[in-house]
């Protein structure tokens, strides 16, 4: 199975208020950049995990680790609102650059 294209336009949608992001797709999945640096994954499953070191932090509550890779399931409700994701997202990005 392998992420579809409608799925890649809901995660790219989603953090639109970002700015300028740019996909790959790979191992059946995607992963999500902002201005080059990763910060989001998708899996062949459809799910999105965001790139951190404490997802408690970053979500309020504990999600799922993909594999042991730093990346975090998005919760539901974080999924349902973009100005949420976007948060999330930054406070993610601002670890990583």
């Amino acid at each position: 199975m392998s992420v579809s294209d409608g799925d890649i336009a809901f995660a790219v949608d989603l953090f639109s208020d970002l700015g300028h992001l740019t996909t790959r797709k790979m191992f059946g999945g995607m992963c999500l950049y902002h201005d080059g640096t990763v910060f989001a994954l998708m899996s062949s499953e459809g799910r999105l995990y965001l790139k951190t070191k404490t997802p408690d932090t970053l979500f309020g509550q504990t999600t799922d680790q993909f594999h042991n890779m730093p990346y975090y399931a998005v919760p539901e409700d974080v999924l349902d609102d973009p100005a949420s994701a976007c948060d999330a997202a930054r406070a993610a990005l601002k670890v990583l650059v």
